[in-house]
Formats: C-alpha cells, structure tokens, sequence
C-alpha cells in the first residue's frame, strides 16, 4: 500500500541519486541538501537502527535501492573517513592510478594530503576493506625512513656487544635517533626500535642515566657528550 512517507522517501531518494552523480559517493554531511531536499539527513536517518523502516520487506527494498546508488552508502567505518576517500578517489586516473597529493590539497573541504599522509601513517589501524580501498589507489602505508649509516654501525657495535647490555643499545639507539631527527632531544616516553629489533626505551633511559651521571665511567660520559648531550660533560 502506498502512504504520503513512501513519496517523501522517494523524492529524497531522487536527491540522493543526484548528490552521488555531482560527489562520487552517498557518504554526505549531515547538513548537505540537494535539490531542495535535506539529503545528508536523510541518509543519516537511513543508517540508524530501523532508519529504513520497521517493516523489513520495505527496508530490504529500500536498503536495494540504495546500494543501487553506491554499494558503500553504509559503510562498515565512519562516514566522515569514506567521503574523504570518495573524494581522492575521484582524483585517481582513469586507469586508477593516483597522483602524488601534497598536504594542503583541499577538495571540497577536505586536505586530502594531510588526510592520506595519515593514512598511510596509520595503515595498521585501519579496517581490511578500507586497506583495499586505498590499495586499488595504488595507497599503501608509509615507508620507514632509511637508517642513516652512522646510526646502522652505531646499533652493530651495541648489538654486538651482548656484555655491554643497556649503555650500549641506549647509545646505538640515540645515534640513530639523532641521526634521524637532527637533535637528541627525546621525549621520555619515545621508543626507538634498532635495526636487529630491539626495542629501547630511549626517553626512558636518557632520564635514567642523567640522574645518574656520577655513576657513569668517563667513557660513557663521552660517548653521550659526543651526540651532543652538554650535560654529560
């Protein structure tokens, strides 16, 4: 049977056909409006729990509909994270290959750069489908940044010396730190992993052994006065 919310529903529909035709993707804001119509609300509502209706043969119909549209309308992730993804994917080429994007890049609202460095940084904490998503871009997560060679023979003379034990991996490990960042100012809670795998507490210990100084032999005091750690002199 036929009711007046079944055309209101159609005509927001109507809307919605058209946002994915001008944005790529039915992942609106809440306040976008299309065609006079409330279409980020109204998709929204969608979403909810029985937001399609309790009778389940309309909402299954509904629900077709709608992915009729785009399969990704209700996505298993936030909302906010597949429109940006809609929105780089629009950048893609033709064969889906994606251009370098410099944070600052601003499509519709969105700094698609700052967004995807993210990304790649955070590509562990992402879902399987989001991954598979941004890999079709030809997106994968961040590369490590090379050791530089100073820090690599720094970590060999510590991880070859098992009798030195924590000096020597606390100073293999600020080698490469300083190497990397250009100071050896390290916050306390960093943890800087060495190229063998170990992992070092280094904000940790560099606290430790200036607390410490006056049980530290001349030499250890060198070692650390010499990655420019003025109070170890």
């Amino acid at each position: 049977m036929w009711e007046p919310a079944d055309e209101a529903w159609e005509k927001n529909l109507g809307a919605a056909t058209a946002y994915f035709e001008t944005y790529g993707t039915l992942a609106a804001p809440v306040t976008a409006a299309m065609m006079e119509r409330p279409v980020g609300q109204f998709l929204a509502n969608a979403r909810k729990k029985n937001g399609l209706g309790k009778d389940r043969r309309r909402a299954d119909r509904r629900a077709a509909l709608l992915a009729a549209i785009d399969l990704d309308w209700n996505p298993d992730w936030p909302i906010d994270w597949h429109r940006a993804y809609a929105t780089l994917a629009q950048l893609a080429a033709p064969g889906g290959a994606l251009a370098h994007v410099e944070p600052g890049t601003v499509v519709h609202g969105i700094d698609l750069g700052r967004w995807l460095a993210t990304q790649r940084r955070d590509w562990h904490l992402l879902q399987d489908g989001q991954r598979e998503r941004l890999a079709a871009l030809g997106v994968g997560p961040a590369e490590k940044p090379a050791v530089p060679a100073q820090a690599r023979r720094a970590a060999g003379r510590a991880s070859g010396r098992a009798s030195g034990g924590a000096f020597e991996r606390g100073i293999a490990a600020l080698a490469q730190y300083k190497a990397r960042e250009g100071k050896a100012v390290v916050p306390r809670g960093h943890v800087e992993e060495l190229p063998d795998g170990t992992s070092v507490r280094l904000g940790v210990w560099l606290s430790n052994n200036r607390s410490r100084r006056a049980g530290l032999s001349q030499g250890q005091r060198e070692q650390l006065a010499g990655l420019g750690l003025d109070w170890a002199v």
